[in-house]
């Protein structure tokens, strides 16, 4: 899933959480814990913990299965794949999905060592054994939470080197209780430069039977230009018919999901409701969750392999825009 940063090539995709807990930790410092856990607040909100992730007005958590459809929307949905189905990253497994590390306000910080440019700087609550994206391989995330402080931290290409010293390709930083938005045209551990935990499904969200956010997906080619909330470009192309970061998609009023299993009725209704937000090159329709044993992985992918693009439609959300540095929307419902 490479991503251009103008001219430098960089590649993601996605990341797993049932694994944070490992064996090792120091006794100075707070153990991570599983972001599919009982942490996770009973707020009518999306939450972590004691933290909303991102304020209830935030573009991510606003519903838009009341917006038009766009002008565009065939030629979008043409481009990411008419024919191709809906394809869930994540599963059971521990090195399936995006993993989460959960620590606390105690946890001592370390330095990352990253690029010049459009990286955040300053220092990460790392615990002593974290666990990262497929075990460190390919894109290699690293998401840490302080369920305290209320911060994000997202990192491309997490390596620890000598010495036991930590490098990035790519960092962004998020008070999870705001709605600022990243440097117009700077990158993230993402290809839109959107933070990556809001649109990442969590079990404990759909076994409470409703997910309240937008997901996070990907498509195999974009547009050299980005959308609100967006913030980067990922392509070379000036094609108009390829879609650009940030577009929104949802599922279809009239698709019947009453045939699918729990599990995955929550999460297609939620594609209704809060639909979809393109943050990366990828595979068509791909969208990540968090691992969790208790997934039923094999029978999503079944079902979802029955739901093609051509059952989305593409909706504008420039109308909710009060200001375009500011993830805050007006919902018009």
């Amino acid at each position: 899933m490479a991503r251009i940063t103008f001219s430098l090539v960089v590649a993601l995709m996605t990341f797993c959480s049932a694994c944070a807990g490992q064996s090792g930790t120091r006794a100075t410092e707070s153990a991570p814990q599983s972001a599919s856990g009982s942490a996770a607040s009973s707020g009518t909100d999306p939450h972590i913990g004691k933290c909303p992730v991102f304020p209830s007005d935030n573009i991510w958590n606003t519903a838009v299965d009341r917006l038009p459809v766009d002008p565009q929307s065939d030629a979008y949905i043409q481009n990411i794949g008419r024919d191709k189905p809906l394809h869930p990253d994540f599963g059971r497994e521990a090195t399936s999905g995006m993993p989460v590390n959960l620590v606390s306000g105690s946890q001592p910080k370390v330095p990352v060592q990253v690029p010049a440019g459009e990286s955040d700087t300053g220092p990460v609550p790392i615990p002593s054994h974290p666990v990262l994206e497929a075990g460190g391989k390919g894109d290699s995330h690293m998401l840490v939470v302080d369920q305290d402080a209320c911060r994000l931290y997202e990192l491309f290409l997490a390596r620890q080197g000598p010495g036991g010293t930590w490098q990035a390709d790519s960092a962004a930083y998020y008070d999870l209780r705001s709605n600022a938005l990243r440097r117009d045209g700077w990158t993230s551990a993402d290809a839109a430069g959107l933070p990556i935990f809001p649109g990442v499904l969590r079990y404990e969200e759909v076994a409470a039977g409703e997910i309240k956010h937008a997901i996070r997906f990907t498509a195999p080619k974009t547009t050299r230009a980005y959308i609100w909330p967006a913030r980067h470009m990922a392509s070379r192309s000036d094609d108009p018919n390829l879609p650009p970061m940030g577009l929104r998609v949802r599922l279809r009023q009239d698709f019947d999901i009453s045939k699918f299993s729990q599990q995955t009725q929550v999460i297609l209704r939620a594609m209704k409701k809060y639909g979809m937000i393109l943050a990366d090159n990828g595979g068509a329709w791909f969208f990540e969750g968090v691992p969790n044993p208790n997934w039923n992985s094999e029978a999503m992918s079944e079902e979802m392999r029955k739901i093609k693009g051509s059952e989305f439609e593409v909706v504008d959300v420039s109308s909710f825009m009060l200001n375009p540095n500011s993830a805050e929307a007006i919902a018009i419902r």
